[in-house]
């Protein structure tokens, strides 16, 4: 019975810290930003929160995940995010991914899959290379809906506003 209860526990936290960043997500969608979230969790605590911002910071580098990590460290005083999670609302591309493996972020928790650029389990596998010294436990598909939509959303709306 404590077995199903923590289960049923993870599965809320899950669900609560991929609203978290889902509101980030819709933060970049209000800047005009691809809208995607994350979140870094530290003992049940957000200690991250950073949505895309590419195009107002003009850097390539500049995805949710990359700033959350960053802020993250600051937060820490250490690049090391060994006690840490993060939530985002879409699957890493390659650079994230391999930022999250280097800062030996513990769990990665995304809700949509990336078809174009995800590097947990869409275009590859990079988590399953071998050779790594680190790789973090992944879990996928939680608020996948939501955290589709927002995208869809985002996508429909500028090819509108390109006719």
């Amino acid at each position: 019975m404590c077995d199903s209860f923590y289960f049923i526990g993870g599965e809320i936290m899950n669900e609560k810290y991929m609203k978290m960043a889902l509101k980030e997500a819709q933060k970049a969608y209000q800047e005009d930003e691809v809208p995607i979230g994350a979140i870094i969790v530290q003992n049940g605590k957000v200690i991250a929160r950073a949505h895309n911002q590419r195009e107002t910071k003009q850097q390539a580098s500049a995805h949710a995940e990359m700033l959350a990590i960053q802020k993250a460290c600051k937060k820490t005083g250490f690049w090391r995010l060994e006690d840490c999670e993060m939530y985002v609302t879409l699957e890493p591309c390659p650079m994230c991914a391999g930022a999250i493996l280097q800062s030996r972020i513990k769990k990665v928790v995304y809700g949509a899959k990336d078809p174009k650029g995800g590097c947990i389990e869409s275009c590859m596998k990079m988590y399953e290379t071998k050779g790594f010294n680190h790789y973090p436990e992944t879990e996928s598909g939680i608020l996948q809906e939501e955290c589709s939509q927002i995208l869809k959303d985002f996508f429909k709306e500028k090819r509108k506003k390109q006719r």
